[in-house]
């Protein structure tokens, strides 16, 4: 009998295969950042949000140290969802264009958000091994979205581990460099794959990723589902 969605999200929780992140978000959650002093930090794998019967993946490298780290959710609380969640709400897949806390009234529609890792790996750099103990966790989430139409990877670590499993998938090795705003059609599998940059701050800063590019990326995944 298939999982649940809510065992797979405390199974995600519950994990400590990978011994140097388990210590890593561990740490950070006691020693933690000085604004954030006086608040609970979640310390502990974070599950993937959003509409699992949607259309659209979303797909990261890890949490923030002191983003999702910090509250339990993706893309929360840091500078990555100060980019990501804007671009959403104006696409039309989030009902508010911020999200900074796991009750702060944030959804996604058609559209579901996860990441490669769920642990946050010392500086945002896991190991293969790292990334290899925790795909299934994305390869189920995958499986689960029977509705699933686009897929669009943040980052070359997160298309790279997208193209694994589709790999398998399709029977062959789908060999497809990472470009930012780059559109393939899986014929096999009757989905698409868009690449973005990371909307990391050091992306956003040094003007590698702007609003209008980023806007660009929501705009073509909205043609591919029309």
């Amino acid at each position: 009998m298939p999982i649940s969605l809510k065992n797979h999200e405390d199974a995600i929780v519950h994990c400590r295969l990978c011994p140097r992140l388990v210590s890593w978000r561990e740490e950070i959650a006691q020693t933690k950042r000085k604004a954030y002093k006086d608040l609970a930090y979640w310390g502990k794998p974070v599950p993937g949000f959003g509409d699992i019967q949607g259309e659209v993946l979303v797909v990261g490298l890890a949490p923030g140290a002191h983003g999702s780290n910090r509250t339990g959710r993706m893309f929360t609380g840091d500078a990555s969802g100060e980019f990501l969640y804007p671009a959403l709400f104006k696409a039309g897949f989030a009902n508010q264009p911020s999200s900074e806390k796991i009750d702060d009234g944030l959804t996604l529609s058609n559209l579901f958000i996860t990441a490669v890792c769920r642990c946050v790996p010392p500086d945002n750099k896991p190991t293969n091994q790292e990334k290899k103990t925790c795909s299934p966790f994305l390869f189920w989430e995958i499986e689960a979205m029977q509705n699933l139409k686009v897929v669009v990877t943040l980052g070359a670590i997160a298309h790279d581990s997208i193209l694994v499993h589709f790999s398998t998938k399709a029977g062959y090795k789908l060999q497809i460099p990472f470009s930012h705003n780059r559109s393939t059609y899986l014929d096999r599998l009757g989905i698409w794959l868009i690449s973005s940059y990371h909307p990391s701050r050091q992306n956003t800063q040094t003007g590698k990723l702007t609003i209008a590019m980023f806007d660009s990326v929501w705009n073509q995944v909205k043609t591919k589902l029309s």
